[in-house]
């Protein structure tokens, strides 16, 4: 595959960097007066994820000295802010990550299907309020999935028959409205001691029924009112749906790679959003109806951050044959078995594929240098304020960063000293070529 030169991102000029700098504080400010009683409390940890973001490629915070072999070219990557669900850049690089780990470690080569269980809009509330709610239909959703598909396969009864799947919580809609509902990757069929036997037909009627039924059954326990419960039950169309996409053989290793990534992907896409900042408005184009609406821009924002996830809330849930538990067990017993099997950590996945997926996606490779094409190495991740500083003022970076605001600082009266005692030329190891 041919790839050019990467460079560097900008996110302090996308407009929905500027939407998220120009008005999250009068969000946080309006949140109990106007939001409050629509989305719940302000959650603390938004705070922190929004001024994540804002930091998220600023050369202030430190960066990766990356430096060609062949003509020496040297060029500053700035960290990230590994915020998901809220930090395009960050989230699509846990996109693509997720995709590729769960082809080349999880899914095993068998068909899969792709599941989608949604709500009615009646009940949304619930789930929006009390997010545990969130896990609870996971769990739902396993339990009558995993009895449905070993109900439909021929070897049901065999010994051990397992279903397996991996779901993801979604709680988004086209227009980032709160609409939580279930993605799923079904193996389609059981596993067994002898293998793998596929499934057969399926009647999904029967299993939106059963959703329905636990759906409402959880609920309440929860509180909801029998009245409420009988009104949805006599709609004609109750607003429960189980969707079931065609199988993707298994040989199709990138058309299940691309729907991995589907299920995990961003709430929002930028390229749909256009921010105008004189009238504080915002327009965002729906994908699948076409239709742009337009919002104020701390309404939209509002939307934005109920998307966010508490900090240890996991949106991914891994069950039956793919569990952990269950890959665990297979990994320690092929070990015993004096099987080879390669077990590669998710650290050095992330580290090993960073640059190849950025590589693989934009065709942009950060390890290509822009000059001669020659192969580029990191050399060192520079972390220490006083260093960040020397480097940044030596080269003329520093001033043009003082317009926007960093969480942090250098050290108090660091930049006086620093233009007072070091007048002269940094160092060797501190030298680059300025891009």
């Amino acid at each position: 595959m041919d790839t050019h030169a990467y460079t560097p991102r900008n996110p302090k000029s996308t407009s929905y960097y500027q939407l998220v700098a120009n008005h999250f504080e009068s969000l946080e400010r309006k949140w109990d007066e106007c939001y409050a009683r629509q989305y719940g409390h302000w959650r603390n940890h938004i705070t922190r994820v929004i001024w994540d973001y804002l930091d998220c490629g600023d050369l202030r915070n430190g960066f990766a000295r990356i430096r060609c072999t062949e003509c020496g070219h040297e060029y500053l990557l700035p960290f990230s802010c590994k915020r998901r669900h809220f930090c395009p850049s960050c989230h699509e690089r846990r996109v693509l990550e997720f995709g590729e780990f769960l082809v080349e470690e999880v899914l095993a080569d068998v068909p899969h299907r792709q599941w989608v269980f949604s709500i009615p809009k009646m009940l949304r509330p619930w789930f929006l309020f009390d997010r545990g709610l969130l896990g609870d239909m996971c769990a739902i959703v396993w339990k009558l999935l995993s009895k449905f598909i070993v109900t439909s396969t021929d070897k049901a009864k065999a010994s051990g028959a397992k279903a397996a799947s991996v779901m993801s919580i979604q709680t988004f809609g086209e227009q980032v409205n709160f609409n939580p509902h279930i993605h799923v990757i079904a193996a389609d069929g059981c596993f067994t001691d002898g293998g793998f036997s596929e499934a057969w037909a399926y009647d999904i009627r029967v299993l939106e029924d059963a959703f329905t039924d636990a759906i409402f059954t959880l609920l309440e326990d929860k509180g909801l009112h029998e009245n409420r419960v009988e009104m949805i039950r006599s709609w004609h169309h109750s607003g429960f749906h189980v969707y079931r996409g065609s199988q993707i053989p298994a040989e199709d290793k990138e058309g299940l790679e691309r729907l991995c990534r589907y299920i995990v992907r961003c709430p929002f896409a930028m390229s749909s959003m256009t921010y105008y900042k004189d009238t504080a408005q915002v327009a965002y184009l729906g994908k699948t109806t076409g239709a742009t609406k337009v919002y104020p821009a701390v309404d939209f924002l509002a939307r934005l951050v109920v998307q966010i996830p508490a900090p240890r809330e996991q949106m991914v849930r891994y069950y039956g044959f793919y569990s952990n538990k269950a890959r665990g067990q297979r990994k320690k017993a092929g070990a015993a078995d004096g099987a080879d099997i390669e077990v590669l950590p998710a650290k050095k996945l992330s580290s090993r594929s960073w640059a190849q997926l950025i590589a693989k996606v934009y065709l942009d490779d950060p390890l290509v240098c822009p000059k001669c094409g020659g192969q580029m190495k990191i050399l060192a991740f520079i972390e220490q304020d006083d260093v960040i500083v020397k480097i940044l003022m030596h080269f003329g970076l520093w001033e043009g960063l003082q317009e926007h605001p960093v969480a942090h600082a250098p050290p108090l009266g660091f930049v006086e000293y620093y233009e007072e005692e070091h007048s002269q030329l940094l160092p060797a190891e501190y030298e680059y070529e300025a891009c």
